[in-house]
């Protein structure tokens, strides 16, 4: 009956408009009648072609409604609202382009003190909301939170749209976070989420959403900060939002699912079972609570199922597991072909049958996980988003059955599926990434011909998953857990088929990523930026479609393959215009060994690396091949070195460790750095006395190399024969031997030294004052030297002193993080400045940091190959040469060789020079041994760079 009446009243309203003559005053007002009408049937009928007419109506209306017409702002608002329903419905960018230029005219006739101007604000806030998420423009998304903001102080307490306003700059603000990681966004964000609750009181229609909203950033934030308070709080709010949807509601089922989801989290931090068996009552409520035929009844028995695997997994009850394999049965036949989820259910299924094979042994099992995982991979063509999981899926479960069965065919089909890697049609996923690290290892346990090719494939996935990130701290996390022991085990295997040059290559490519994607894309992109309009251009155009690609790959609800595919297209083609400029054929691509050499043109690199495949060095010399020097050591053994040393680091200064200590140095000298050595003594390119660059990884980098030594007399130690530097990675000391231009005038050397003796949560530290006083006596005759002490050694002061400084003393508590090593701090007055406050600073040609602080080359204790310490901030910041510690400083001490250093580097010449750091504090160290200092204290600084 309400189609016929639309369609009625469509017709009078027709009528009506021929009859008026073209100047009628009221024709703007019948024609959006008729306009209305339509959509009003468009909405009823879903004919897109009555959407069209009546946006060409509404057009038409505001034609005839020029500026200063009375119902030229209605006008606006009816065009722009037609368009943002036609966008929503065909996804045509201009259509919202041009909606959100007419809300812009609205919101002008809308001047401040006018009626509805926060609705206009609110508006346009939504619309450019809505673009932010297609273009990933930020501008969008910051100019969308002020509107949002203005809105909000036109509706102060008391209007009843203020909970609208809040809850609208909450969901932004959240968005924002997700983009840049400023935990002050989300803080806030969940403020504003609080504050509308508190405007909803019980039985209002909103309440339910506004709990939901506030759970979720909660449980956001309890993931980037791991504080559970957070979590236990969605967890309540999600309890109070179940309250709300009685066994008849809509959302009923919905809410048990939230509330089971948040308990699986918290089961997952904490471990409690009784978390995990709520979570598991609450999915069967939610499965009973959704009828036979239910849309969403398919998708209650997969998560029903997969509690249950989890349950199995702790308790090892069979009966758990064969009950989600009767579920993830039951979601399965709910899929017919055809349907979207048909190959995630086949792929649920078979992972659960597999569990029950390793269990139990049943072949049977093992082979329907196998026809499962193939069914699965037959749905997701080549270019879909999901194909090299499955993919993976499948393979893994051949290499199952191979492993068992030996069967030659199953061997061949594994390695056929990996090689589709190399071909792949669109940027690579974190998933395509797992993939071809699954293949890589497979391939190189078993001596697989194509081992070499899958570590080559593996880290042209992880350059390209890199560079989709932003250089953002928050990204660290998904760096870590791409990276593990590629880099490393990709050398070993390059070194075990003597391609050596290679081995440089890939080792270099996959190591200190986030510090690489700093270097390699933020400063070629403002270089980019800075070529002409063209290179401004291209490097927006850039920025924007890896935002974009991103987004596609992290919305893993559907299937983005036609999305991602014309993404890459794009981004591949901006990438290509760029390589056609000047200076910009290498831009994103990893360095060459011809590159990587310029690193030894003062003297050898050293890289030893440590896999589980096996442990090896390789001399990098300037103008020859590397050097292969064999390491009788395993990583298990570097490992248990490594925990040893840093075991007894925690306890050196409060007893005698000598012993101990001196046995970890000749063990790294029998077994690691004599044959370097002696190998350098083979070649006769570096004679005693001569500088060498020390490029450990893996736990290799925990340990003092250049304290090696047998520590007997009549024979020498290490820092005997050759002075000791070290480098994070080969790009680094070649980024770090460019001389910028004016560098070397004196007149733009800037000298701070910044001493913080008594900061605001710590001990005091007594000789930070004459320390100081030391650096001033050397250095102010030869260069503008500022001192920053007590009071002034604050953050705010210190960060604006790094801005204007090439020279940088830095005395003070060293506060590394292990857990969150971009929090690692040097102690001020006020607080903590930290890694992630270094590395926005603005450099100007920096050159030397002396870091007299403890632990400043101590990172994150899963992933030292990433090198995130602050004596590595410094470096890849920009600063040529940095001197750190490897754990606690004696003040004593520190002040000794801090004495002795700066008396070696002002030589004769009255310059300051960077690279005669390392030689300056070779020759401190070597003061101290005269003295009665502990041996720890005599190797506990080290130098980095140049």
């Amino acid at each position: 009956m309400g189609q016929w009446s639309s369609s009625l009243v469509t017709l009078v309203c027709r009528a009506a408009l021929q009859l008026a003559p073209a100047g009628y005053s009221l024709r703007s007002l019948l024609i959006n009648q008729l306009a209305l009408n339509l959509h009003e049937r468009f909405q009823q009928r879903g004919i897109i072609s009555d959407l069209d007419e009546a946006i060409e109506l509404n057009r038409a209306a505001l034609l005839i409604c020029p500026p200063g017409h009375s119902n030229r702002f209605m006008s606006l608002n009816y065009l722009a609202n037609r368009l943002a329903d036609r966008f929503e419905q065909r996804g045509i960018m201009s259509d919202l382009d041009e909606c959100i230029e007419l809300r812009r005219a609205a919101l002008l006739l809308r001047p401040t003190g006018r009626s509805n101007r926060s609705m206009s604000l609110s508006n346009l806030a939504n619309r450019l909301g809505d673009r932010f998420e297609q273009r990933g423009i930020m501008s969008d998304l910051d100019e969308c939170i002020e509107l949002h903001r203005a809105a909000l102080l036109l509706r102060p307490p008391g209007h009843s749209n203020r909970y609208m306003s809040l809850n609208n700059l909450a969901n932004r603000l959240a968005d924002r976070f997700e983009q840049r990681s400023i935990m002050s966004d989300l803080d806030e964000s969940i403020e504003l989420h609080r504050a509308a609750l508190l405007l909803l009181p019980p039985g209002h229609s909103a309440r339910y959403m506004s709990l939901n909203n506030l759970a979720a950033s909660l449980q956001r934030r309890c993931q980037q900060r791991g504080i559970m308070f957070d979590l236990d709080e969605a967890i309540e709010l999600h309890r109070a939002a179940l309250l709300l949807c009685p066994p008849s509601h809509s959302d009923r089922s919905s809410s048990l699912n939230n509330l089971a989801a948040s308990l699986q989290d918290r089961f997952r931090q904490r471990g409690m079972m009784f978390d995990l068996d709520e979570a598991i009552v609450l999915n069967r409520a939610a499965l009973l609570s959704l009828p036979p035929g239910h849309s969403a009844r398919s998708a209650s028995l997969n998560n029903l199922a997969l509690s249950l695997q989890d349950r199995f997994r702790q308790r090892g009850i069979m009966s758990d597991l064969d009950e989600a394999i009767e579920h993830h049965r039951a979601a399965l036949l709910l899929l017919p072909p055809g349907h979207s989820e048909r190959s995630k259910s086949l792929n649920n299924l078979a992972f659960s049958l597999q569990d029950r094979f390793r269990q139990r042994g049943i072949m049977s099992d093992l082979d329907e996980a196998i026809e499962h995982h193939r069914a699965a991979l037959l749905l997701l063509p080549p270019g879909h988003s999901e194909r090299s999981k499955s993919l993976k899926n499948l393979a893994l479960s051949l290499q199952d059955r191979f492993q068992k069965q030996g069967v030659q065919s199953d061997y061949d089909e594994a390695f056929s599926l990996y090689s589709q890697l190399s071909h792949l049609f669109h940027a690579a996923s974190r998933t395509d990434l797992s993939a071809a690290k699954s293949w890589a290892a497979f391939a190189d346990i078993l001596n697989h011909e194509s081992a070499l090719l899958a570590y080559k494939v593996a880290l042209k996935f992880l350059d390209q998953q890199v560079a989709l990130l932003s250089s953002s701290s928050h990204h660290f996390d998904v760096i870590r857990k791409a990276v593990s022991s590629l880099a490393t085990d990709a050398f070993s295997c390059s070194v075990r088929r003597g391609a050596l040059t290679t081995a440089v290559e890939l080792v270099e490519q996959g190591r200190a990523v986030f510090w690489t994607q700093l270097a390699r894309l933020s400063t070629p992109l403002d270089e980019l930026s800075g070529s002409g309009n063209i290179g401004t251009a291209l490097a927006e155009e850039f920025k924007r479609l890896s935002f974009c690609l991103r987004s596609a790959f992290d919305q893993s609800t559907e299937d983005r393959s036609p999305q991602i595919r014309q993404l890459t297209m794009q981004w591949d083609g901006v990438i290509t215009r760029i390589r056609m400029l000047p200076d910009f054929s290498r831009f994103l691509l990893p360095p060459l060994f011809s590159d990587l050499q310029k690193a030894a043109e003062d003297g050898p690199v050293i890289i030893v690396n440590a896999s589980r495949y096996s442990c090896d060095a390789l001399i990098i010399q300037t103008a020859e091949d590397p050097v292969h020097v064999p390491l009788d050591i395993t990583q298990t053994e570097v490992s248990e070195l490594s925990s040893e040393f840093q075991s007894l680091a925690e306890q050196f200064g409060s007893s005698d460790h000598q012993l101990k200590l001196v046995g970890i140095l000749r063990k790294l000298w029998n077994n690691v750095v004599d044959p370097v050595v002696q190998a350098l003594r083979e070649s006769n390119v570096c004679p005693s006395g001569s500088r060498i660059w020390w490029c450990p990884t893996a736990e290799f980098t925990l340990l003092p190399l250049h304290a090696a030594g047998p520590y007997e007399s009549k024979k020498k130690n290490l820092s005997d024969i050759y002075i000791s530097s070290y480098t994070p990675t080969l790009t680094t000391l070649v980024r770090a031997r460019k001389q910028p231009e004016g560098s070397r005038d004196a007149s733009s050397q800037h000298f701070v030294a910044i001493g913080q003796g008594n900061p605001v949560n710590g001990r005091e530290l007594k000789c930070v004052a004459p320390e100081l006083a030391v650096v001033a006596q050397h250095v102010t005759p030869i260069v503008s030297f500022t001192s920053l002490e007590d009071a002034n050694a604050t953050v705010e002061n210190a960060l604006d002193a790094l801005d204007r400084n090439q020279w940088l003393h830095l005395a003070c508590h060293g506060m590394p993080n292990q857990k969150q090593p971009f929090e690692s701090s040097f102690a001020m007055r006020d607080g903590p400045l930290m890694i992630k406050d270094i590395i926005r600073s603005n450099w100007q040609n920096p050159q030397f940091a002396f870091l007299s602080a403890c632990h400043t080359t101590v990172g994150d204790e899963k992933s030292p190959d990433e090198s995130i310490h602050l004596a590595a901030a410094m470096q890849f910041c920009g600063f040529r040469s940095v001197i750190g510690s490897m754990w606690s400083v004696d003040d004593e001490v520190a002040r000794e060789v801090v004495s002795a250093f700066y008396g070696n580097l002002v030589d004769d010449s009255k310059r300051l020079d960077c690279t005669r750091a390392a030689v300056a504090l070779h020759k401190a160290v070597k003061s101290l041994r005269k003295k009665k200092v502990p041996l720890e204290q005599q190797i506990v600084f080290v130098h980095i760079g140049v």
